[in-house]
C-alpha cells in the first residue's frame, strides 16, 4: 500500500513544510502577507459599503496573513482533534461541499446536542463586521474560539486543546512556522490561525458577477427578470441583500417563524437593553444561498421559494402572540406573484460560485480521520492536497 504523504514525511525524519503560497484572489507581498485581490477594487461606492448598482465596491476585507497562517488554519479547521470527543471539527458544520453549512435546520454538536440555530455559510465571511445569527461578536478572532468550547458545539475545554495541540508530534512545529515570533502555543494563535483560514473563503465570480462585470450574456433571460424582481422597490429585496456583497451587514427583526415545537428566540434582543432587537438576527449575505438550505435563523424554510414567499405574506403574519416585535420597515405586503417568486429564486441561483474551494486535507496533522461527514466521494473534494 502506498504511504500518506504525512507518513513518508514523518519515517524521513522530516518536519512537515507549510505552504508558502496564497490561495488565488490573494497576491504575497514583500512582507510575506497576502494581499485580497478583486474585480471590485476598481469600483467606487457610497460610504465603501457596497451600496449602489452592480459595479459597487465591496467593504473592507479581512487580509494580511502568511501564507502559512492560512495553510495550518486549514489544517485546524479540519481536524477533529479540535473537539472533545475527536469526531467532529469545524468543517462538520461548515462542509465546503454545502456552501460551508451543513445542511440541516438546526446543527449537531460533538455529544449529539442538537442546537436552536442553523450553521451559517462562511463565504466571504472576510467583509463582515458582526458574526453568529445575533452578531454578537465584531471579529472573527472572537468568534473563532466560542463554538470550540460551547457545551453544544464542539464542547472542548481551553485547558484541553492545548495540551493536545502541544503534545502532538506535529502541531508545535507547524505553529513555528505560522508564528515564528511566538516561543509558545496559545489560543491567541490558535484564534489567528482559524481567522486566517476562513478570511480566504472568497467566492465572486458567480454569474451576477461576470454579469455585472459587464458580460451580460452571463445571465439568461429569465435570470434578469429575477435580477429586476429582486432590486425592484416593490420586492425591495436588494436594499437588505445589498449587492454586491449581498447582505447590508445589518440586524433586523422581521418575525421569521420558528420550527413547530420550538420557543421562540429573541436573537440580537436577548440582553437587557436591546429589546428593540427582539426576534432580530444578521442579514445573512446570498452568496451561494442555492447550496446552503435550508434557510433562516432555525431552518424554517426547506427552499429559496418558500423563503421567498415568507416576505409576501403580510407584515408580521408569523409573529407569535403575545409578541410585540419592532419589525423592520421594510417588512411589508410586496404582494409578489408565484411567477415573480419563482424568478426570484432562479435568479438567487447565480449566486452560486465555488470555484475557489479550498482543498480538504486528505490526512491531518493529529493523524485523526476526517469527521464521517467530510469522508465523500472524490467528486465532492476535487483539488485534494496533501
Amino acid at each position: 500500500m502506498m504511504l500518506t504523504f504525512f507518513a513518508q514525511l514523518a519515517l524521513a525524519g522530516q518536519p512537515l513544510q507549510l505552504s508558502g503560497s496564497c490561495p488565488p484572489s490573494f497576491e504575497l507581498t514583500a512582507q510575506n502577507q497576502c494581499k485580497l485581490v478583486t474585480r471590485y477594487d476598481l469600483y467606487d461606492s457610497l460610504q465603501n459599503k457596497g451600496v449602489g448598482g452592480t459595479q459597487t465596491s465591496l467593504p473592507e476585507a479581512r487580509d494580511g496573513f502568511t501564507p502559512q497562517q492560512i495553510d495550518l488554519g486549514r489544517f485546524l479547521f479540519f481536524d477533529p482533534l479540535l473537539s472533545a470527543n475527536h469526531q467532529q471539527a469545524c468543517a462538520s458544520c461548515h462542509q465546503p461541499a454545502l456552501g460551508f453549512t451543513d445542511g440541516k435546520a438546526l446543527s449537531t454538536g460533538a455529544h449529539g446536542d442538537v442546537g436552536t440555530r442553523s450553521a451559517p455559510s462562511l463565504w466571504n465571511v472576510a467583509y463582515l463586521k458582526q458574526l453568529f445569527w445575533d452578531g454578537r461578536t465584531k471579529t472573527l478572532e472572537q468568534q473563532a474560539l466560542i463554538p470550540l468550547f460551547a457545551k453544544h458545539e464542539m464542547a472542548n475545554t481551553p485547558e484541553q486543546v492545548l495540551a493536545e495541540l502541544m503534545s502532538n508530534s506535529q502541531y508545535p512545529a507547524l505553529f513555528r512556522q505560522a508564528f515564528p515570533d511566538k516561543e509558545q502555543l496559545d489560543l491567541t494563535q490558535l484564534a489567528t490561525a482559524l481567522t486566517a483560514f476562513q478570511s480566504s473563503l472568497i467566492s465572486l465570480n458567480s454569474k451576477y458577477d461576470q454579469y455585472a462585470h459587464g458580460y451580460h450574456l452571463a445571465l439568461n433571460d429569465e435570470e434578469i427578470k429575477g435580477m429586476n424582481v429582486f432590486r425592484s422597490f416593490v420586492a425591495r429585496c436588494s436594499e437588505c441583500h445589498t449587492p454586491p456583497l449581498f447582505t447590508n451587514q445589518q440586524i433586523a427583526v422581521i418575525g421569521t417563524p420558528e420550527p413547530e415545537g420550538m420557543p421562540f428566540d429573541p436573537g440580537a434582543g436577548s440582553e437587557a437593553g436591546k429589546e428593540k432587537w427582539r426576534g432580530g438576527f444578521k442579514v445573512p449575505s446570498l452568496r451561494n444561498i442555492a447550496l446552503t438550505g435550508p434557510y433562516m435563523h432555525s431552518g424554517r424554510f426547506a427552499t429559496l421559494e418558500e423563503a421567498a414567499e415568507f416576505y409576501t405574506k403580510g407584515r408580521g403574519h408569523a409573529v407569535p402572540k403575545g409578541e410585540h416585535l419592532q419589525l423592520h420597515w421594510h417588512i411589508w405586503e410586496p404582494k409578489l406573484s408565484p411567477e415573480e417568486i419563482k424568478q426570484l429564486a432562479v435568479f438567487m441561483n447565480t449566486l452560486t460560485d465555488q470555484s475557489l474551494l479550498p482543498a480538504i486535507p486528505q490526512t491531518l496533522p493529529s493523524g485523526l480521520p476526517l469527521p464521517a461527514e467530510l469522508q465523500t466521494t472524490n467528486d465532492n473534494n476535487k483539488g485534494i492536497k496533501p
